[in-house]
Parts: C-alpha cells; structure tokens; sequence
C-alpha cells in the first residue's frame, strides 16, 4: 500500500504536524479568536432563539389543511428553524464586519455563514428521498464535498483518498476509486429507480393497454434502465465489462443453485404476465385463499382477502397449482344455494317464493334469471337448490348467500312454509324385571325398529 510505506508515514505525520501548528498559531492572533468567540456566541443565541421561533409556528403549521406538500416543505423549513437562524446571524454579523473592517478580518465568519447555509440548502433537498437513512447519507456526503471546496482543502482531501490504495495485478485500488464508484452507481441506480417509476405509473395510466401488459411494460422497462445505469458506472470508471465475463458465469452458477427460488419465481411472473392468466383486480382462489389481487410483482403476487390480510403468494405457486379466477373472461358466475322444507309444503308454490325471494337481492343478476329445482325427498324434508348469478365476486361470496337465505326465510315464513328439522320419538314398550332388585321398568324402544312378538 503507498500509504504504509515510511515515506508515505513520515509525509502523513509531517502534513498533520504542519496544520496542527498553522491552526494554533493562526487563533493566537486577535481576529481570528474573536471571530471564533463571535460564531460561538452566535451559535447559542441562535439555538435558543430558534428553539422559541419553532414552538411559536409550530401550531400555525399544523393548521395547514388541504395543501400536503406545502406542509410538508413548511415543515421542512420548520425543523430547521435554528440552523436558519444561525445563517442569518452570521450574516447580518458579516456584514457588520465588512462594513466597519478589513474583509480579511471575518474570513472566518464568511466560511462558517457558506458551510451553514449550504447544509441547510442541502439537506432540505436531500428530503426529496423518502428513505430517512438515506437521505441522511446524502446530505452528509454532499455537505463534506461542499464543504472542501469552500475551505479549498478539496484537492489535499482527494489527493490523501487517492494516496491510500493497494495494486491488485495491474489495477490500482485506492479509496478515491470507492468512493467515486459507490456515488457514481448509487446515483445512476437511484435515477434509474426513480425514472423506472415514473414509467410504470405513466403506463398505469395507459387505458388503451391491458393490466397485464402494462405491468409486463413497466417491468421490462425497470430492469433495463437498472442494468444500464450499472453498466454506464461501470464504463465511467474505467472497467473494461468484458472483463466481467469469468465472474458472470460464475454468478450465473450461483444464481443457478442458490438463487433458484428467486429465478424461478421471477420467470414465473414473466410467464403469468405474458399468458395473461391472472391481472390485477381479479378475484381468484388458491388452495384456501380467496380474494383479489392487487398487484404483479417480479417474485409474488399480492392477494388481498375479504377479512383484510394480504397474502404475498410466490409467482411459482400459480403456475404449479390449480388456481380459479373467478374473472378470467367474464365476471358473471353462478351461486348455489340448499335449503329443505316441510312435506306438507307444495313444492311449485315454495320454487316459486325461492325464485322471488332472491330477485329481491341486490347483487342477485336479474339475467340469467335465479331457478329453484326440487333435487330429492329427505329423511325430514323436501331437498331444494336454488342457483342465481352475480357480477361481482369480489365483493365476497358467503354476504351474498346469507342475503338469499334471509330473503327466502322472510318468503317462506309469511307464505306459512316451515323448515323441518330431524327429530326421532322414543317409545318405553313391555315389561322388564330388574334382577336382585325386584322392580320393573319399561325398556326403550325405537319406533323405526320394533320388538319382535
């Protein structure tokens, strides 16, 4: 490495020797310590001042209704009130100074006025990211580049980050290239993601297209503008991507083992999304779920249930396994639904209030009209089916058939038709004496089965 050999160490060590000295012995002099004792100062008032300024708007703020991204970017200005506060004084004291004094005199002041304004330019930008963490990292990072420009020491930085580095064969590896690689690809893989769904949600919105095409549209774009920005990085820092080829196959051998899973569920979407069996907003059943789908993604489906519970199925699954769409060409489906009545009951007047009764229905589709069927004579009853049609399976099953069964009690119990349920009389029948007891009793006997003679 170039920066453990002992030259490397000794010009280290005398660089930090030679700016600790350059610091101590430039706040020796007046300005410079009062400037610092100045922006120290500056720095509590600012702080405690911003801490009131804040607590006084902050009800005015939550009072915005209606107007989400202005609350949003009032709230960003908001949370940092202080360091807004902090910037103004600096300046308004800055120019105080240049109006009574030597510029050179609140060179300080003027850098440390720069390093706080820019963070907080930076760092409200940096919300644009609605990943907390990441956003944080950005701004920082962004805010020490900025920050070295301001204070000129950019070029000592870059040239101590490209100082450190290790040779692998013909390639040198120092940590200027890591970090010019991670910002590079992080960036461009950021754009791409951002771009890619902007992209999917244009397509969204694509009426002339079918769901599933729309949703195979935005995949495919997605993945393509992601390896192009990977492969862009790649050529910006100087990697020859033929060289890439060995560690290819041998990613492609990984993917193969380990990854299988994962591959096989991604080709399984594309599959659903080219065959067009299954698309958003249809209601489908597998195994024991039941319910809509939401969304296609590249390794599950998201199914959405009545009771609320999403269910995230592996595309695999709909591809192995027996799946019903209930929608798949026509929403129109059929409903049976059983029920018995009593024999003294006519059986054409009770088809007839069943047939009524589910008309009365809401949901129940007037065309194909509902039918009643007498399917059988029971141990208690007449076996009755009564089938109707809806439109709209999505809106659940078992609601629908509980409002036909409510509709066919209230007919049948106006027009005096009774529901049986099973019963069975018991007979005590002929003597029996008890032995050692002296006593008799009567023996139970069953009705469908009597004692012999």
């Amino acid at each position: 490495m170039d920066w453990l050999t002992e030259s490397g160490l000794t010009s280290l060590l005398g660089e930090a020797e030679s700016a600790i000295t350059d610091g101590l012995e430039l706040f020796s002099r007046p300005w410079p310590a009062i400037q610092l004792i100045l922006i120290l100062a500056l720095f509590a008032v600012s702080m405690f001042a911003g801490h009131m300024i804040e607590k006084r708007l902050e009800p005015r703020v939550r009072a915005i209704r209606g107007q989400p991204r202005l609350l949003r970017f009032v709230a960003l200005l908001l949370r940092r009130t202080r360091w807004i506060v902090f910037a103004v004084a600096l300046l308004a004291v800055l120019t105080v100074m240049r109006t009574l004094t030597w510029p050179s005199r609140s060179y300080l002041i003027a850098v440390a006025a720069s390093l706080v304004g820019a963070w907080v330019i930076i760092s409200i930008v940096a919300r644009l990211i609605r990943n907390r963490i990441l956003a944080r990292g950005v701004a920082i990072i962004a805010w020490i580049y900025v920050a070295l420009r301001i204070t000129g020491l950019l070029d000592e930085a870059t040239l101590l980050l490209d100082t450190a580095a290790i040779q692998l064969g013909s390639f040198r590896l120092s940590l200027l290239f890591l970090i010019q690689a991670g910002l590079l690809l992080g960036g461009l893989l950021w754009l791409a993601i951002v771009f890619g769904n902007f992209v999917e949600q244009r397509l969204e919105k694509a009426s002339d297209l079918t769901p599933t095409l729309r949703v195979l549209l935005g995949k495919v774009a997605k993945f393509a503008l992601i390896v192009a920005a990977g492969a862009t990085a790649l050529t910006a820092l100087g990697i020859d991507l033929t060289a890439l080829t060995v560690f290819s196959g041998a990613l492609g051998v990984g993917i193969g083992f380990g990854l299988q899973k994962v591959v096989s569920n991604f080709i399984s979407g594309m599959i659903i999304l080219l065959d067009k069996s299954i698309k958003p907003g249809d209601t489908i059943s597998l195994g024991d779920t039941f319910g809509w789908i939401r969304e296609l993604r590249a390794r599950f489906v998201s199914v959405v249930t009545r009771d609320g519970k999403e269910f995230l199925i592996p595309n695999e699954d709909f591809i192995t396994q027996q799946v019903v769409n209930w929608s798949f060409t026509d929403t129109l489906i059929r409903l049976d639904v059983h029920f018995g009545v009593a024999y003294s009951s006519d059986p054409h007047e009770v088809s007839r209030l069943a047939i009524e009764a589910a008309k009365e229905v809401e949901r129940v589709q007037p065309a194909p009209p509902p039918v009643c069927w007498l399917t059988g004579f029971g141990d208690s009853s007449l076996n009755f089916i009564l089938r109707f049609w809806i439109r709209d399976p999505q809106n659940g099953l078992t609601n629908v058939r509980g409002q036909v069964l409510l509709a066919c009690w209230d007919a049948f119990k106006d027009a005096g038709v009774s529901i049986p349920f099973p019963h069975r009389e018991v007979i005590f029948q002929g003597p029996l004496e008890v032995r050692g007891k002296g006593r008799e009793r009567s023996a139970p006997q069953d009705r469908t089965n009597p004692p012999k003679r």
